[in-house]
């Protein structure tokens, strides 16, 4: 039987400036729609399982073509919701070279950050599946998302799911310090962890362990910090990618593994980029598949790292690539030849 996955969060339509001009350059946009753990499930189901994704959008032709979107990817969304008035946008300017990205957003009063508890029934939500996916994302929108969040991963638990929460901290949603309490809070419920900012970590005096950290981190300082976090929390995997910048376009990533005995790291693979969004989106489907297929530690933290470098090639949000694409990649260690 495959496994069945559950993610919830918020699907937004993505306008982007066409090739790499600025927002005051652009006479048109190229549309997609995409959201964290909108990503992960569409990723998920180009490997093969059973991806389910949870929101709230509105029921006019926005509302509908998201939901139409993730179908075409053989995503289930029969626990979608209907109401509210408008789908969150964010508008994508692609940086080049020395010039960086700009992401703007147009969230306010969407239709997912408008939602109440009592719209989610997650006993049905969860009947029958298997892991339940969530992002730092969901939380920072306000008080009641955050409750929802810690509902969900409660009811995930008490129904026997493994849970995964990438932290992913987005300045531009809520403070460092409320999101270091309130992430801290839900990581109860949370099997495994992606990434370790924001979450409390203090020491004997009170001063959080990460903010002693070099200014310039290397895999090495992150270890104690990992091994801290898997003590004081109780999870059963944390994983984290690093990127090398060498410049706006090029990057050489990699990524660190550990299961709370030993530490895995990835290889180095340098990429030159297409689009970048959705790549830490990538890094957490390809965990989550290799955990649930039981691959060994090193072999998960290649493959995840591989679909977290992938991404980095397709334009839009999502990866989507098969299994069988990065397997092949792995096996040919980056070569480049044409596939015939």
């Amino acid at each position: 039987m495959r496994k069945k996955i559950v993610t919830m969060g918020e699907i937004m339509l993505r306008l982007s400036t066409p090739g790499f001009k600025k927002f005051e350059q652009a006479q048109c946009f190229d549309a997609v729609y995409g959201g964290g753990e909108a990503n992960v499930a569409v990723s998920l189901s180009q490997f093969g399982l059973d991806s389910s994704f949870v929101t709230k959008v509105p029921d006019n032709p926005f509302g509908r073509a998201a939901v139409k979107y993730l179908n075409m990817h053989n995503v289930n969304t029969d626990h979608i919701i209907y109401g509210g008035e408008r789908l969150g946008v964010y508008f994508l300017e692609k940086g080049y070279s020395i010039r960086s990205s700009k992401v703007v957003y147009d969230r306010k009063y969407s239709s997912f950050s408008m939602s109440k508890k009592n719209e989610y029934s997650f006993e049905k939500v969860f009947d029958g599946a298997d892991w339940f996916h969530i992002s730092g994302i969901t939380p920072a929108l306000n008080d009641e998302l955050f409750q929802i969040t810690k509902e969900s991963l409660k009811a995930a638990k008490e129904q026997g799911l493994r849970t995964s929460c990438d932290l992913n901290y987005r300045s531009a949603l809520w403070s460092f310090e409320e999101a270091r309490r309130k992430m801290s809070e839900l990581m109860e419920y949370v099997d495994v962890c992606i990434g370790v900012e924001p979450l409390r970590l203090l020491d004997k005096d009170g001063k959080d362990l990460k903010d002693k950290l070099p200014m310039s981190r290397t895999v090495e300082d992150y270890k104690e910090v990992i091994s801290r976090l898997h003590e004081h929390y109780g999870f059963k995997t944390v994983a984290m990618t690093f990127r090398d910048h060498l410049s706006v376009n090029r990057n050489r990533l990699y990524a660190l593994l550990s299961d709370g005995k030993d530490f895995y790291e990835s290889g180095r693979i340098e990429v030159e980029m297409v689009d970048r969004v959705g790549a830490g989106d990538a890094f957490s489907a390809g965990l989550i598949y290799s955990l649930i297929q039981n691959f060994p530690p090193q072999k998960t933290v290649e493959f995840a790292n591989s679909c977290f470098a992938l991404k980095h090639t397709i334009e839009g949000d999502v990866n989507l690539l098969q299994a069988s694409d990065i397997e092949q990649f792995m096996a040919q260690k980056g070569a480049v030849t044409i596939k015939r």
